[in-house]
């Protein structure tokens, strides 16, 4: 172990964060420094959760200097158990009471259009996410993090599962590939994340790996609480077994498709008009349906231009994806927009539906609509249509009795 630990982001331009570093020594008692420019009005707190941590953790003699730029509670707490845990070996966990709101569960079938990366390592981006009123937020642990920095930002992410308002949405992470992973769902599962984005996943055995760690953990701490997979398909390999990969768990929710790193495995490059990318999506959105779960598609990364979202994302419902990432809070509604049923699509469902529930009542077997027989699985769609409209306000939830 090293002697000194340093954690945080203390930069130009930080915000809602902080630098800590913490020394262990022999002597001397605690030194602690709080360097700030709302000391005034916060030091008193900030130097309270200093002691508490040091205390919870044995350490008597050490120097403790905080560089804050206007972080919470719950990430200067991270920040300085980062910094001793690379200094000190302990399995303890400093943990600050959490949020009620923050152990509800989500359902597999869940809207999930839109979700949000927010980088782990960056409490900045969190803190306020939630407004924008994306389905899911992804505290993300992989690619939106710096090698160097991983191991502080799995205290911030645990930490913000448990003490961040999310607003309602569901609260996802996304982990790291393969063995840093499996350890990343330590910090993670024991604090009722909703779903898991499993990247680069190439197989079954890769997912039911992850899937194996998730269940020995419940069953460590007796958590009951349902943990989603949403894995993530980003190479040809991936794409050519997207089937099973998609039945390799029964919590599997969800499949999405990053296209950034499949086309760098195919050695092309990514473009506006997606055909290079064409056969991986179909590949994926139709695994995912004919496994019975949600097809995601991936983000689109040009932040500026909304009408080319809008248009990549009818194209996206059409090959039959339920939602897609995103990395900015205004791409939230136009996703939610353009993914909505459409009018004439609402029209033709509740004709199905009220068809449907017409020959219910009389008893028969057959429902029919004009001089056409409609089978249960376009019954089905219609009845996911007009709950997708009543959920996106489209349509009044008491529409058959108008």
């Amino acid at each position: 172990m090293q002697k000194i630990g340093i954690a945080g982001n203390h930069d130009e331009g930080t915000k809602s964060d902080c630098m800590v570093h913490f020394e262990l020594l022999t002597e001397g008692g605690l030194n602690i420094e709080i360097k700030s420019k709302v000391k005034v009005l916060y030091g008193k707190s900030i130097l309270k959760l200093a002691h508490e941590i040091l205390s919870y953790f044995g350490i008597e003699n050490a120097e403790l200097i905080i560089e804050d730029s206007g972080a919470v509670d719950f990430v200067i707490a991270a920040r300085i158990e980062a910094a001793i845990k690379m200094v000190i070996d302990t399995d303890k966990e400093y943990l600050l009471p959490a949020l009620v709101e923050n152990h509800n569960s989500t359902k597999k079938d869940d809207f999930r259009f839109s979700r949000l990366y927010l980088p782990g390592n960056s409490p900045k981006l969190m803190l306020n996410a939630g407004i924008h009123k994306p389905n899911g937020l992804i505290l993300d642990l992989e690619d939106a993090v710096a090698p160097t920095k991983k191991f502080e930002a799995r205290f911030v992410v645990r930490n913000a599962l448990r003490n961040l308002n999310f607003y309602g949405a569901e609260r996802m992470v996304r982990i790291n590939q393969g063995e840093k992973g499996i350890e990343d769902l330590d910090f993670i599962i024991p604090h009722y994340a909703n779903l898991i984005l499993v990247p680069k996943c190439e197989s079954a055995k890769d997912l039911q790996a992850v899937n194996n760690k998730i269940e020995d953990i419940k069953k460590k701490y007796k958590l009951e609480h349902d943990v989603w997979l949403m894995p993530i398909i980003e190479s040809a390999k991936g794409v050519m077994h997207a089937y099973e990969i998609a039945q390799a768990c029964s919590n599997v929710s969800s499949m999405a498709i990053g296209l950034e790193d499949y086309t760098a495995d195919l050695g092309t490059m990514r473009t506006k008009a997606g055909t290079e990318s064409l056969f991986a999506r179909n590949m994926v959105a139709t695994a995912a349906i004919a496994a019975g779960i949600q097809a995601i598609d991936s983000v689109f990364s040009d932040v500026g231009d909304m009408e080319g979202l809008a248009e990549n994302v009818r194209a996206s419902k059409g090959l039959g994806f339920n939602g897609m990432g995103c990395i900015h809070p205004r791409q939230i509604r136009v996703i939610h927009d353009n993914f909505a049923p459409e009018q004439v699509e609402i029209e033709k469902a509740k004709k199905i539906v009220i068809a449907f529930n017409e020959a219910t009542e009389k008893g028969l077997g057959v429902v029919s609509l004009g001089s056409k027989m409609i089978d249960a699985p376009v019954v089905k769609r219609a009845q996911n249509t007009i709950t997708l409209a009543i959920n996106t306000g489209k349509l009044c939830s008491n529409w058959l009795d108008n």
